[in-house]
């Protein structure tokens, strides 16, 4: 059997070899797990590659991957029927930072963040992480989430609302842990 990315010129492959981190990386901001991610953009690059006839535009060749990338996500849930729990998020974030003290505080304002992300409803996770992170236009998340603009704009209010309360409550409670178990501190 041949491999149907091998059939593809090299810019159509080169643009698919780009836009496959950012899929990849919008997969794991709604599912939290790297292995479904992975399968999830396998998923999507398969259907993209079996119906590459549907495109119409190639300059709307990243909302279209984004559109079967959320088709790929909803026939996962409809499949399992319940969802990702946010206890399993990842915690092995790397960066480079001059020092410990500096990485440890940025792993922490990180974990926060997807922490406050991963409690939002699935609606405005995805709207959230398509419009702030992966900087797309509201125009194509309603397109990709087949929703009117303006539910794309209350959503993305919403979640943003809900983050902003999230954090600043996980910041005015530092004594809690996420174990459920509360540690005092001694100040002097």
């Amino acid at each position: 059997m041949r491999n149907l990315f091998s059939l593809l010129n090299f810019p159509a492959r080169r643009r698919l070899e780009v836009l496959r981190p950012r899929l990849h990386r919008l997969a794991y901001a709604w599912c939290h797990d790297a292995a479904l991610a992975d399968d999830l953009v396998q998923d999507t690059l398969a259907k993209a590659l079996t119906r590459s006839e549907q495109l119409r535009d190639e300059q709307a060749l990243e909302s279209w991957l984004f559109s079967i990338l959320n088709n790929c996500w909803r026939d996962h849930l409809r499949a399992r029927r319940d969802f990702v729990d946010v206890s399993e998020l990842d915690e092995a974030i790397y960066s480079e930072e001059p020092g410990p003290e500096q990485h440890y505080a940025s792993r922490q304002a990180v974990q926060r963040v997807r922490r406050a992300i991963a409690r939002l409803p699935i609606g405005q996770r995805q709207v959230i992480t398509l419009v702030d992170i992966e900087e797309c236009g509201y125009a194509d998340v309603a397109r990709i989430l087949e929703v009117p603009v303006g539910t794309i704009m209350s959503r993305l209010s919403r979640a943003r609302q809900a983050l902003k309360q999230h954090l600043s409550t996980d910041q005015t409670a530092p004594a809690e842990r996420t174990d459920g178990r509360t540690v005092i501190r001694r100040i002097k």
